[in-house]
């Protein structure tokens, strides 16, 4: 790296958020009452270090311990855990082996009542409705699901979307499906019709399952126009069973049904038989497609398997965030993301309790996601931080008479933290006493890279190591590891989570993506940074990096210093072109609504980021904005960003949540 790069990395490490600063240290009880103390007790390990060592060194070793602790049920066990002579881009997991997932997920707690009888999923929808399922519950109604699947002609293999709201029947839906030996396509629920149908036509789907609508903001939303929309061009699909969700008190009108394709959930699922077996699938076979958006080109499904993404899931939620049978643990998400099939799979796999719901977290007002914890008992609470900033924004009040005792960790996961909302989640909302789960990985990972854990202590924005498993390192631009410099995030060993490539593809996509820079080496995309005392950050995609001047620096940098500034909400920073510089920082702002917009406070914000990150790095402009362009789960979407404000193609924006952000960029860019 030149002498720029050297000096740049050292000042951004001093300013990284919380550097050099424990928040939280667990006590002697949480240790011993963790997961990962059981599993580190169970193999007689010495300490975390030790695991990590062994997890990474003998793959094979870590694979089989994971297995039997999580107790997947295998219909006829496998030779091996792993197969690693076709090597780390393709091996084969778990090989011989028979499995179906739900039998893990369900069969595995009907043999006692106390376990038929816990609670498996509760569903709170945005009027307030209340649905809980208990296992055997939501057994018989998967059971009930499935035979009406196949009744329809739906079976082993075929593609079966999934474009529902967050309520007991998607769970149902989706663990239904796998139980017939299809395949989920999860579809996020505010897809237009476009973005529907280029993933129903990629997978070659056969089938699909909708609803009339449903609630979001108090006011109604329509899916089944959509889906006819899509599917005159879609035209693989051959039957669709409708979820009447809202009903028409809610629509003004009757729902357009095709005859022969369409069938209303009412009328074809309540009165099948419950009794489903569930099909005789391999490990390897595959379970899910979930689609992820790139930088170029069109969506990229990742297609993951029975043993493959509902394993790394439940372990990362069994080590990670603690999460123990009968616990409670909800995540803000739609199905459409994986953090939808991550929860209602890793909680069904530990004996928990997945907790949907199906509207805006902030909705009716800023209490809503506190009132729903106190509600329901939540032990686990996953957000983003771009909700906390959200909500932080309306201050204390909403947290007053909420009662979050029940609650053991928050947990975080989309975008790296800002200093500020991190501190008021933690000392304001969780009184200095529960930790944040930081959590960092992504769609083809089936989970984690990096994720905090309950041994080891936390720095705020940090991550306490990477996850049992996962051999992780940070390179150079010449690929050698570094510490205390930024570097792309690595990863040198295959983990049983890893996606078994792109649905469509002959290979090469998927080895260009991750396998094409180093040889044997999965390069994620993010640029990170390892600090002196083992800690780990994230800051922010490496395809956004802005490089002024030789100073090699992340747009969370810029972002952070920006929102400690009591007028700004949110913020997001690109690099454009600059003839002189090669880049400069273009940043865009997010006011409190009692802000004034103008150009002082433009020169003010300008003025701190030049004391806290240098002169060199003033920002070009700073931009006030009503909002950013952002997915569902709230994640900034920097390139959409950039791409708008240079007046380019933006790509794909299928997974927008705010389309309209967009053109208002163009606008403030002038």
């Amino acid at each position: 790296m030149t002498h720029h790069d050297t000096d740049s990395n050292r000042s951004v490490h001093e300013s990284l958020p919380g550097a050099g600063a424990i928040a939280w240290t667990p006590d002697a009880e949480r240790i011993a009452g963790s997961n990962l103390q059981a599993f580190l007790d169970r193999w007689e390990l010495a300490d975390f270090d030790d695991l990590m060592a062994r997890s990474t060194e003998d793959v094979e070793w870590f694979t089989s311990a994971v297995l039997e602790f999580l107790g997947i049920h295998f219909s006829v066990p496998p030779d091996r855990s792993v197969d690693l002579t076709p090597g780390i881009q393709r091996p084969v997991w778990c090989p011989g082996g028979r499995l179906n997932i739900t039998t893990s997920c369900l069969d595995r707690w009907l043999g006692s009542a106390e376990t038929a009888a816990r609670p498996a999923l509760i569903a709170e929808l945005e009027d307030g409705q209340l649905r809980t399922l208990s296992y055997a519950e939501l057994a018989t109604e998967v059971g009930r699901c499935a035979t009406a699947l196949r009744t329809l002609g739906l079976g082993p293999g075929d593609r079966i979307g999934l474009f529902m709201p967050m309520t007991v029947e998607i769970v149902v839906a989706l663990l239904a499906v796998a139980r017939i030996g299809a395949v989920i396509l999860p579809l996020f629920s505010g897809f237009g019709a476009g973005a529907v149908a280029q993933r129903l036509t990629d997978a070659d789907a056969r089938g699909l399952i909708t609803a009339d609508g449903f609630s979001r903001r108090g006011k109604s939303v329509l899916l089944k126009p959509v889906t006819d929309v899509a599917l005159a061009i879609a035209s693989s699909v051959e039957t669709v069973i409708v979820l009447r969700h809202l009903g028409a008190r809610h629509i003004g009108a009757d729902v357009a049904m095709e005859p022969g394709r369409d069938h209303w959930w009412h009328d074809v699922v309540p009165s099948a038989s419950v009794d489903a077996p569930p099909a005789d699938t391999a490990a390897e076979d595959p379970l899910m497609i979930i689609y992820t958006s790139g930088t170029t080109g069109t969506p990229k499904g990742a297609v993951h398997t029975h043993c493959g993404f509902p394993v790394k899931a439940a372990q990362d939620m069994c080590f990670g965030t603690d999460v123990h049978a009968g616990d409670r643990i909800h995540w803000v998400t739609d199905m459409g993301w994986m953090m939808g099939p991550w929860l209602a799979l890793g909680a069904t796999l530990l004996g928990a309790t997945a907790v949907v719901y199906e509207g805006a977290p902030d909705w009716p007002g800023p209490d809503r996601l506190w009132a729903l914890t106190q509600r329901h008992q939540l032990t686990q609470v996953g957000l983003s931080p771009t909700l906390i900033r959200a909500l932080k924004a309306f201050g204390d009040n909403p947290l007053q008479g909420k009662d979050l005792s029940s609650l053991r960790c928050f947990a975080s996961t989309g975008e790296p933290w800002n200093p500020e909302p991190w501190r008021w989640l933690f000392d304001k909302v969780g009184g200095g006493k529960i930790p944040i789960v930081n959590y960092s990985g992504g769609t083809e990972i089936s989970g984690g890279i990096l994720m905090d854990n309950p041994l080891r202590p936390i720095k705020p924005a940090a991550f306490a190591a990477p996850c049992p498993g996962m051999s992780v390192d940070i390179l150079n631009a010449e690929g050698h590891p570094v510490i205390d410099e930024v570097g792309e995030l690595v990863i040198r060993t295959p983990w049983i989570g890893m996606t078994r490539g792109f649905w469509n593809d002959d290979g090469e996509r998927y080895r260009q993506t991750y396998w094409s820079r180093w040889q044997d080496t999965w390069v994620h995309g993010d640029w990170a940074l390892v600090d002196d005392d083992g800690h780990w950050w994230i800051l922010g995609r490496s395809d956004d990096t802005i490089n002024v001047a030789g100073k090699r620096v992340g747009p969370a940098e810029f972002e952070s210093v920006l929102v400690d500034h009591p007028a700004v909400i949110e913020a997001g920073a690109i690099g454009v072109p600059h003839a002189i510089k090669g880049s400069e920082v273009v940043c865009f702002c997010i006011l409190t609504a009692d802000t004034e917009a103008n150009v002082e406070l433009q020169t003010t914000l300008s003025d701190v980021v030049a004391a806290q990150l240098g002169r060199p790095l003033r920002p070009g402009r700073i931009l006030f904005v009503d909002d950013l362009p952002r997915t569902r789960s709230a994640k900034v979407m920097r390139r959409v960003l950039r791409a708008a404000y240079l007046d380019q193609d933006p790509g794909d924006t299928t997974s927008l949540v705010n389309p309209e952000a967009v053109e208002a960029v163009r606008r403030a860019a002038g």
